[in-house]
């Protein structure tokens, strides 16, 4: 595999040169200045933006993304225990073009072997409104979500190219390695939390932790591509000056799944409880409406039955991720207010109920 830049400082004018004149966007201009900035709020890639100058006119864009292994080893260990950053680049590889989805265009995608040290290069969607977890949205940035949701499970269910991507069924064991993590991440969490979190929320996470085997092994009923991480933290609003509502970015942790898990993930630990439940009725009916309208309708009762059940995985992640990612203090309230959502959701629908009806009778 030839060398690649694998942070924003070793990246040069040649190596952008090569990915835009393989896109076809370069013509004879030649980069004649380079300067990038650290931005977004992520923990476990280091994302930069590149502002190029050139020698002539050309179609090469003025400002490029670019987004890294996370220079921390805890969350860079993470994030190749788990298969992060070959799902991402596998995603922008082989996926990204084909599904109905705004995501930003790649012009270059490298991993090395180890998935350890990765480079993706990407338009620059500014300016642009990021969604902020901390701050939550507005209903109009929930639909528009929402209907990224519905493109995306119906385009990919049962889709050969996406069910039959090695990269993203993990190696072999790692459900199993991931449990016994939970279990010590449970106990971090417990801790850091304790008195913070609700008491009833808190048991919640007690009770998933004694089922944490039977959440992992759950199989879908309808399988398709499932972003895994589908909050607003991971969305960017207003696209290109508004010329577009939405793009939907970090996908390291997309997954064959229940399209559910990623509506649950959103309207709990996403949106929080103040906008969910005055809208979550509109929410979920917008959801099915769209995908009818994709040609993948969904019966009521299957829909609200998945749904409960995918309450539970912005649960999972809160905890998870607390433990085992670079700790920060942005990221030590994102995680509590991720699991404060969730918790609320999946109490007022009685998602440990859902879990156990499932794993007794083995649905989605």
């Amino acid at each position: 595999m030839d060398e690649f830049p694998s942070t924003a400082a070793a990246v040069t004018p040649g190596w952008i040169e090569a990915q835009l004149a393989r896109a076809g966007l370069l013509g004879e201009a030649r980069i004649t200045g380079l300067e990038w900035k650290a931005i977004g709020t992520g923990q476990v890639g280091d994302t930069a933006r590149f502002t190029l100058t050139y020698d002539r006119p050309t179609a090469a864009p003025p400002t490029l993304a670019g987004k890294f292994a996370s220079a921390d080893p805890t969350s860079r260990g993470t994030a190749a225990a788990m298969m992060l950053y070959v799902k991402e680049v596998g995603f922008y590889r082989e996926l990204a073009a084909g599904i109905a989805v705004r995501t930003p265009r790649v012009y270059g995608a490298e991993i090395n072997a180890e998935g350890t040290d990765f480079v993706l290069l990407f338009e620059d969607l500014a300016p642009e409104r990021g969604g902020n977890q901390l701050e939550g949205c507005g209903l109009a940035d929930a639909e528009a979500a929402i209907r990224q949701a519905a493109a995306l499970h119906a385009a990919t269910k049962g889709h050969p190219a996406v069910l039959g991507a090695d990269w993203l069924h993990g190696r072999e064991g790692l459900l199993e390695q991931i449990g016994t993590l939970y279990h010590q991440a449970h106990a971090i969490f417990r801790e850091r939390y304790d008195g913070q979190l609700a008491a009833d929320a808190m048991a919640l996470c007690d009770e998933l932790d004694k089922r944490v085997e039977g959440w992992l092994g759950r199989q879908p009923e309808e399988p398709c591509l499932i972003h895994g991480d589908f909050r607003l933290d991971n969305m960017l609003f207003g696209v290109g000056g508004g010329a577009e509502p939405i793009a939907i970015v970090d996908w390291q942790t997309c997954a064959i799944g229940c399209g559910m898990t990623d509506v649950g993930y959103f309207m709990g630990c996403g949106i929080g409880s103040a906008l969910r439940r005055p809208n979550e009725a509109a929410l979920l009916a917008l959801y099915a409406e769209e995908m009818a309208r994709h040609g993948a309708p969904m019966a009521e009762d299957v829909m609200l039955r998945r749904y409960r059940i995918g309450a539970l995985h912005g649960l999972f992640t809160a905890v998870f991720s607390a433990a085992f990612v670079v700790r920060t203090e942005r990221g030590d309230s994102n995680f509590l207010s991720m699991a404060r959502g969730a918790a609320e959701l999946a109490l007022d629908h009685d998602s440990i109920g859902a879990l156990d009806a499932m794993m007794e009778n083995a649905e989605c």
